[in-house]
């Protein structure tokens, strides 16, 4: 059975039993506890969490999901994943776990022919919570199961919850016996391999606090409402379904590995080691796919991060298969073709995708050369040294700064004779780590802390926001609250977040920054500093109480700095041009990666396949400007987003749209989807001048411009300036650019003559060395102390210019330059000397510890380095007693 055939058996299955499908959420949400979508529940947390109620009472979905936690880990084994999908149904407040068992059972045992998985009931285990009694007994009852299969297990195994204090509940495991060529007998307490885990059904009931049950904590409560939340593997099912061994042999994974056989002449199955890089590449290249569909482009932060480790290890996988043309795009092609059955949009927005990976590739391939000459850097500094082991953090900023997997680093070490402190690189890597649990656990204090909002949301319902239409209202104050506790009132100089039933305040979202201004009440001023939307609907303002004292139900006048709003709005709309001027220059590839709407000022990031040109830009402005002209009334409506994407309106990726959107239209040339703020006319712009682009990551570029009357200030300013500098150089202002470049020219020539007269210095004393060689055993030898500040080209130089000086003769040329403590050395043997048996690197050994050093090289020139100058005499002899010992 091929993998959509279950997703699609999944989903009738449930919808046919009132279920609601739900289609899969962006691996992207506004969620600060998650990097990424890692489960079916996530996007139904709000419904859980009771910020919002649920639509429905009934859903089933099939989740995409990925999970980075062991990414190194991914191609070791059959096991590890990055990319699954989670396919779920879930009760809120409906069905409970008699439901969830039939329902289960039904399905996974129900005959192929009649719409079900066929699954043998007899090779079914199931576990279930140690406590939970009631679960064991209906899987007695409803399926049949006898007790000895099904297994009792404690709260770190079958007992699940968010992390942070909120629902919760016990968990019961659905298993299959893969059979006794698997593993050991005695069901999945025994041993997981052997019987594999397919579904998992939480039974949430539990309020949890501060300490999870998972640890044997009690439950502080129980639920109003008991939730079903469950999630089945289609990866693991569909590998039981198609009779082999793993994932990676099922229908949508062995694809990618099948193209990277052909790319290699390699076979999956031959070795291990290979096996390895096949299935990193199969993994990864599904993973980096849906990541990319949803928004997310290469960077070196947060979910940039981690696609560019994805798209990294599959191009070093596959050079180490053999394999050094460009290969990310091919691979792209065959995940289209598996995946989009499933998930459509790859198709549809495939030509950006492909685009993304091809640049990241190139900019990889790139990092390739420059780390590599990093990493010769640190190895030349190593043998200069003495030592053989590259230090560990040299090792880590390969690999967190250049992107170079630690493998790739000791393949290189090795060939140089050295090894990687890899200890050394696993300590700063577990720092990092550490780090960014740290991190995580932050957020997720962070996400608990919400509660007193919750509540506040539960009993008054989401804040009315006034502020599309009207900069000033009267309202009254419903909750205070300081470090998320509530409190009665705030007094003059105290900060706090106060919630109102209704504000003409906009909450920052979308790009957009939060409006500021006052509330004034009787005898009672407030600034409001910021506002948020901490929950789902609701408004938290900061503010800060300028005089008296603000209580519960006070009412108070909210009025929004309109002269602040009017810039913000004009920088939006902007904005908005500035996108739509961009698609008109580079196509739908060039699709919005983020922005930042501020007074007087607009920040706007874009994906691009490859590089912006100078002159594209200049013509996105100039469009703009001109389009300003026609001073267009900015209409928004609201409608279903089927119908905005009908009319053309522009989705953004990673955003989540509920089935009505509001539309912001300016004319026919912009329209998208957006919640923000905007202008009444487009002519209230005045002015939009870019002032800054640059790359801000592999295929993403941002610009920026001033609005407004900041944009005038700008051109003044620029103007003042090329005036200033003409009358320095005394030319008119359209000559500055030859007057400059002139100018340029003549120091770039001066600093060639200068070069080049160090250089005829350092050579120039090449003849009276050649002449200082000693004759040690029939070679004409010349080892001489250099003065300081001769730096290591000039050495080397230096060095070949004295071998050409001795002629045809057997001659040993062995130059020392100490510098700041160490002393670098070269070796050069001519000709004749090599067809003696004197090779450059051979010699430098016998005299490299005298100067705390090592060195290496070709049979002509070998160079290294050392920790004692003192020695360079030392050195000397000891080079001049081993010619002469032969």
């Amino acid at each position: 059975m091929e993998t959509h055939e279950i997703n699609l058996r999944f989903l009738n299955y449930f919808e046919g039993h009132g279920h609601t499908r739900v289609p899969s959420a962006s691996l992207i949400l506004d969620d600060p506890t998650l990097l990424f979508v890692n489960a079916g529940m996530v996007q139904f947390k709000p419904y859980f969490l009771g910020e919002v109620p649920p639509p429905y009472p009934r859903a089933t979905s099939v989740q995409k999901c990925v999970r980075t936690g062991d990414i190194d880990e991914v191609g070791k084994t059959t096991r590890h994943n990055t990319f699954f999908q989670m396919a779920g149904n879930f009760s809120f407040g409906d069905y409970f776990k008699e439901g969830a068992i039939t329902r289960a059972w039904e399905l996974i045992t129900t005959s192929q022919a009649d719409g079900g998985f066929g699954f043998d009931p007899s090779r079914i285990w199931v576990t279930v919570y140690e406590n939970d009694s009631e679960a064991a007994g209906l899987w007695r009852e409803i399926a049949g199961i006898p007790s000895e299969r099904i297994q009792a297990r404690d709260g770190r195994d079958n007992y699940w919850d968010m992390g942070v204090p909120g629902p919760g509940g016990p968990c019961s495991e659905i298993y299959y016996d893969r059979g006794p060529e698997y593993g050991r007998e005695g069901g999945p307490v025994v041993d997981e391999d052997r019987y594999l885990e397919i579904w998992n059904l939480v039974f949430m009931q539990d309020v949890r606090g501060e300490a999870s049950p998972k640890y044997g904590h009690p439950p502080i409560g129980e639920l109003p409402k008991k939730n079903i939340d469950t999630g089945m593997g289609v990866e693991r099912v569909a590998y039981l379904l198609q009779g082999v061994e793993n994932v990676y042999e099922t229908d949508l994974v062995r694809p990618v590995i099948t193209r990277a056989e052909e790319f290699s002449g390699r076979r999956y199955g031959a070795n291990h080691t290979d096996d390895v890089r096949f299935r990193v590449i199969a993994d990864h290249a599904r993973s980096g796919v849906l990541l990319i569909t949803d928004g997310v482009t290469p960077g070196n932060e947060a979910r940039g991060y981690v696609l560019r480790r994805l798209l990294r290890r599959i191009v070093r996988s596959v050079r180490l298969l053999g394999v050094h043309e460009p290969v990310l795009p091919e691979f792209a092609k065959v995940v289209r073709d598996a995946m989009s059955p499933s998930y459509p949009e790859i198709a549809r927005d495939f030509d950006r995708i492909s685009d993304v990976m091809r640049v990241e590739e190139e900019t990889f391939l790139s990092t390739l050369t420059s780390g590599s000459k990093i990493f010769d850097l640190a190895a030349e500094e190593t043998k200069r040294s003495g030592g053989d082991i590259l230090a560990g953090d040299k090792a880590f900023q390969l690999h967190d700064t250049y992107g170079f997997p630690i493998d790739l680093t000791l393949e290189m070490a090795a060939e140089q004779g050295l090894s990687v402190d890899e200890d050394g690189f696993r300590t700063l890597m577990e720092e990092q780590r550490q780090r960014a649990k740290a991190d995580a656990a932050a957020r997720k204090s962070g996400h608990g802390d919400l509660s007193e909002y919750r509540k506040v949301l539960e009993q008054h319902g989401e804040t009315e926001f006034l502020g599309y239409t009207d900069l000033q209202s009267t309202s009254r104050v419903l909750a205070l609250l300081q470090d998320g506790v509530p409190v009665p009132s705030v007094g003059e100089g105290q900060k706090a977040g106060l919630i109102l039933d209704r504000t003409p305040f906009y909450a920052e979202s979308g790009g957009q920054i939060a409006d500021t201004g006052t509330l004034l009440g009787h005898g009672v001023e407030l600034k409001v500093l910021d506002v948020q939307k901490l929950v789902p609907g609701l408004f938290v303002h900061s503010v800060e109480v300028l005089a008296g004292e603000v209580g519960l139900d006070t009412e108070l006048t909210a009025s929004v700095d309109a002269t602040r709003r009017a810039s913000i709005e004009r920088s939006h709309s902007a904005t908005h041009l500035v996108h739509a001027a961009v698609r008109g220059a580079y196509g739908k590839r060039a699709a919005q990666a983020g922005s930042l709407n501020s007074p007087g000022r607009m920040r706007f990031d874009f994906t691009t396949p490859g590089s912006v040109s100078a002159d594209v830009l200049t013509e996105v402005e100039e469009e703009v400007n001109d389009y300003l002209q026609t001073d267009v009334e900015v209409q928004s409506y609201v409608t279903t987003k089927d119908k905005a994407l009908e009319l053309g309106a522009v989705a953004l990726f990673g955003e989540k749209y509920g089935n009505d959107v509001r539309v912001v239209d300016m004319g026919d040339y912009s329209r998208e989807l957006c919640g923000g703020t905007h202008v009444d006319r487009i002519g209230q712009l005045g002015l939009v001048k870019l002032v800054s682009d640059s790359s801000i990551g592999s295929g993403v570029h941002r610009v920026e411009a001033l609005v407004g009357t900041d944009a005038l200030r700008h051109v003044r300013k620029e103007q003042l300036l090329v005036s200033q500098l003409a009358g320095t150089l005394k030319v008119p202002t359209d000559q500055l650019p030859s007057r400059i470049e002139d100018v340029l020219s003549r120091l770039r020539n001066a600093e060639k003559e200068i070069e080049q007269l160090r250089t005829r210095q350092v050579l120039g004393s090449a003849g009276s060395l050649a002449e200082k060689a000693q004759d040690v055993n029939g070679v004409a030898l010349v080892a001489e102390q250099l003065a300081e500040g001769v730096d290591a080209g000039g050495v080397r130089a230096l060095a070949g210019e004295v071998r050409n000086r001795l002629g045809s003769r057997p001659g040993v040329v062995a130059l020392f330059a100490p510098a700041d403590g160490k002393v670098s050395f070269v070796v050069a043997t001519t000709a004749a000397a090599r067809d003696k048996g004197l090779a450059a690197g051979k010699l430098v050994p016998a005299f490299a510890e005298a100067v705390g050093g090592r060195g290496g090289g070709k049979p002509d020139m070998a160079q290294g380095g050392g920790s004692n100058p003192a020695g360079i005499d030392q050195a000397i002899a000891a080079l001049r007693g081993a010619l002469a010992s032969g």
